[in-house]
């Protein structure tokens, strides 16, 4: 595995034993197009074997193969859920909470910790994805404007078809147009760079595969906005964006442990 930590940022060595992840409380928020037993189950298991409390909730934007079967909710209100996670995870007895996700998964909790940070020990990013301010396909732009057009119609709450796309897959998805435009307007509340930006000064863990597209954009993407605690790192490790949540266990782990 290939790992970068920025200087600004250097994590301390983990002195803890193995199962020292008891207390804590994680919530897995699986990306776009999958489910709780998607490429993030591995992980949420090994986090479980060192003795966190983890819940995996079923996210608005679930569906099989990379594709969503709607985006019925918006963005800002698709982000309870890991809300309610936290809540549940409180109750079973954790005491310190960490959000994390992959892909779309990675995007909302960066989204949820921007709008919700109180009592947040610490933030992960998996292979972030969903980029809206840089789709340029012109079937997604299309239907950004359509949406907008029927928002000011007065039907933004018609379900209808809409351009989506996931790893250069396309397809078309129902959803309502302000659900739609809360997650692919370029200016809108799904930017990563701006919820990045705004979230507090919580330790907060970057990873991204050398096989991922947004690797090209390095830190200076999204990271460093968000990289205000002294125990944030940005790492890059040897996978592509389905498989970076396994194939960081051993990095994911040790962050972990020295918070």
């Amino acid at each position: 595995m290939l790992g970068l930590l920025l200087p600004a940022v250097a994590m301390a060595q983990s002195q803890s034993p193995e199962g020292a992840l008891a207390g804590f409380g994680i919530v897995m928020v699986h990306g776009k197009g999958g489910r709780p037993a998607g490429p993030t189950k591995p992980l949420a298991d090994a986090l479980e074997a060192e003795g966190a409390k983890v819940i995996s909730p079923r996210m608005a934007w679930a569906g099989t193969a990379g594709q969503p079967e709607s985006y019925g909710i918006p963005y800002d209100q698709a982000l309870a859920e890991s809300g309610q996670a936290i809540v549940a995870l409180r109750a079973q007895g954790a005491r310190k909470i960490v959000i994390a996700g992959q892909s779309l998964g990675a995007n909302a909790v960066i989204g949820y910790a921007a709008r919700h940070p109180a009592g947040l020990a610490g933030v992960m990013s998996l292979a972030a994805g969903h980029t809206p301010e840089r789709f340029n396909r012109p079937d997604i732009i299309a239907s950004v404007d359509k949406a907008r057009q029927m928002i000011k119609a007065g039907r933004g709450l018609e379900i209808t078809d809409f351009a989506d796309s996931n790893q250069g897959k396309n397809f078309q998805v129902k959803a309502t147009p302000k659900a739609y435009l809360s997650f692919f307007d370029p200016s809108g509340p799904a930017v990563i760079p701006h919820n990045s930006a705004a979230m507090p000064r919580v330790p907060f863990l970057w990873v991204i595969g050398n096989g991922d597209r947004l690797s090209e954009l390095g830190p200076g993407y999204a990271y460093e906005g968000g990289a205000k605690h002294p125990k944030s790192q940005y790492k890059v490790v040897s996978a592509g964006h389905i498989d970076t949540p396994i194939v960081s266990k051993s990095e994911v782990i040790a962050w972990l442990k020295s918070l």
